[in-house]
């Protein structure tokens, strides 16, 4: 469906002019810069629900299609459209912004640092991230995929703690250094495509590069798709992250600004699985499957590795960040065990994860905040000076467990069905997480929030408040959220599931067929 009004350019420019207007701002009204933040933030939010409202599951697979020329000599042009899968991250994206320009409102001002940059550079985090959902369009994803890094390294080495500027460093390289490696593939697969008799010249259109993939068309040698596969597939398991390239995830999480730690775990690094599951299944969908035991097997691995180390950690946010590691592991398992449940239950993950690790993280960074400590064993007895603090903390930290009623448990149950149809050992170790998380949560909880109150938090300097009303807006729409797709998940999965099915359908890649032993004894008394 292609839209009359640009509603997709329009959704990523608002943040980045937004941005600009920010910036512009005279450096003394800090205030008048919050609220202009705030209010573009929120129109962001509107347009979002009206695409969404808009929204034809059941229509066209690319719909709010926009296409211009850009650059005809490379075979680039200015395209974007939205599916399902897209869709769902756009939502999420929308949705977070706001929330976390509130949880942060004091952040900036608390450093004496710039509150316009802060705000400005997380107005163009988002619109960046909007655009690398919405482009259709390889190497326009690519310089978008690329540019959310740099305001991304400002906010973690401007705003963040003491080591921030060595997190920073290494957020950047990481992540660099893997778009690089992506680059040449970017230049490769444009290469491939001038190269072939299925096009009349080279190309970066995605819908027209998968079209003649899933016909057969284009079809170059094996080993070159399979580089190119592996050249996109390293940068999004730089993004995303996947074990072993989770390293600079850590650091760049503690060292950060809450707020900015989640824009950063809940939505920039959703960009690294969804282009897993854009780009590298569709395009290289032989190559996917080639390499698709080793995948799932780091992606297992990071499952019990991030919750192992989780249980180790003594510093709160350090144990949130590794739990991202494990949950990441979830996605991308699901992803490449390429069945209609695994994938549906991926993407919905990348939604559930992004509520359930805001939630988590924020209100553990407004505890901190009145505290001045990220030691666990720093705190005790909240939950009698801070009830309504310990209580969203402990839903908050449930949802992370996957408990049923949660929206978690819907998307990792469904990961795990869709894995264990293909790989049961897999599905069965990977399950083991669900034990490893509710002890590193649940004795989280019990370390922090029960038992006696130290005096100091009773009284004093450090004294424990309860959420204020400013927190209580950030955090009861997050907590509202888990509840209600932990028990009604069915409008996000109508909207994603014919997504995937067309995924799927796109890389001939089908459910396995149930098989039931059917005992001889049985057959004989029919």
């Amino acid at each position: 469906m292609v839209s009359a009004f640009p509603w997709l350019s329009v959704l990523w420019a608002v943040p980045i002019l937004g941005a600009g207007a920010v910036m512009l701002m005279p450096a003394t009204r800090r205030t008048l810069a919050k609220w202009v933040a705030l209010a573009v933030a929120v129109a962001v939010l509107v347009l979002t629900a009206v695409i969404a409202v808009r929204f034809d599951p059941t229509g066209a697979q690319y719909q709010f299609v926009e296409s211009r020329r850009w650059i005809p000599s490379f075979g680039t042009g200015y395209i974007l459209g939205v599916d399902g899968i897209a869709l769902a991250l756009v939502v999420l994206t929308a949705v977070l912004v706001p929330l976390l320009i509130v949880a942060g409102w004091n952040d900036a001002g608390a450093q004496r640092r710039s509150v316009h940059t802060y705000f400005a550079l997380t107005l163009a985090v988002e619109g960046m991230v909007m655009m690398s959902l919405v482009a259709l369009d390889v190497l326009l994803f690519y310089v978008f995929f690329e540019a959310m890094l740099i305001p991304m390294y400002f906010l973690i080495g401007g705003f963040g703690g003491e080591n921030r500027s060595a997190a920073a460093v290494r957020f950047l390289l990481y992540n660099l250094f893997g778009g690089l490696i992506m680059l040449a593939a970017v230049i490769g697969l444009y290469v491939a495509t001038a190269g072939s008799a299925a096009f009349d010249a080279g190309t970066f259109d995605f819908r027209v590069i998968v079209a003649a993939v899933s016909s057969g068309e284009f079809a170059p040698s094996p080993a070159v798709l399979n580089l190119l596969f592996l050249g996109f597939m390293f940068a999004f398991a730089v993004k995303a992250p996947l074990w072993p390239f989770h390293r600079w995830l850590p650091d760049a999480a503690v060292e950060a600004t809450p707020a900015s730690a989640v824009l950063m775990m809940a939505v920039m690094d959703k960009v690294g699985t969804f282009g897993m599951l854009r780009y590298c299944l569709q395009l290289f969908p032989d190559a996917s499957t080639l390499f698709r035991p080793v995948v799932i097997t780091l992606a297992v691995i990071g499952i019990v590795y991030g919750a192992i180390l989780a249980i180790g950690q003594t510093d709160v946010m350090r144990l949130i960040a590794y739990t991202s590691i494990s949950h990441f592991g979830f996605i991308i398992l699901g992803i490449f065990v390429m069945t209609s449940q695994g994938q549906s239950g991926s993407t919905l993950y990348m939604v559930n994860h992004g509520i359930s690790t805001a939630a988590l993280f924020l209100i553990a960074g407004f505890l901190v905040s009145r505290r001045g400590s990220r030691m666990i064993d720093a705190y005790g007895g909240v939950q009698k000076v801070a009830p309504v603090l310990a209580g969203t903390f402990l839903v908050a930290g449930l949802a992370t467990l996957s408990l049923p009623g949660l929206a978690p448990f819907i998307s990792e149950f469904l990961v795990l069905i869709g894995t264990f149809t293909r790989y049961p050992v897999l599905a069965v170790i990977a399950a083991t997480a669900l034990v490893l998380s509710a002890v590193y949560i649940l004795w989280m909880y019990q370390r922090m929030m029960t038992g006696p109150v130290p005096d100091e938090l009773a009284d004093g300097a450090h004294r424990i408040r309860d959420l204020v009303p400013r927190e209580l807006v950030v955090v009861a729409p997050l907590i509202a959220l888990l509840l209600i797709l932990g028990v009604y998940p069915k409008p996000a999965l109508d909207v994603i599931n014919p997504a995937v099915e067309h995924t799927l359908t796109t890389i001939d890649q089908r459910d396995p067929a149930p098989s039931v032993a059917v005992s001889t004894e049985a057959e004989g008394g029919r």
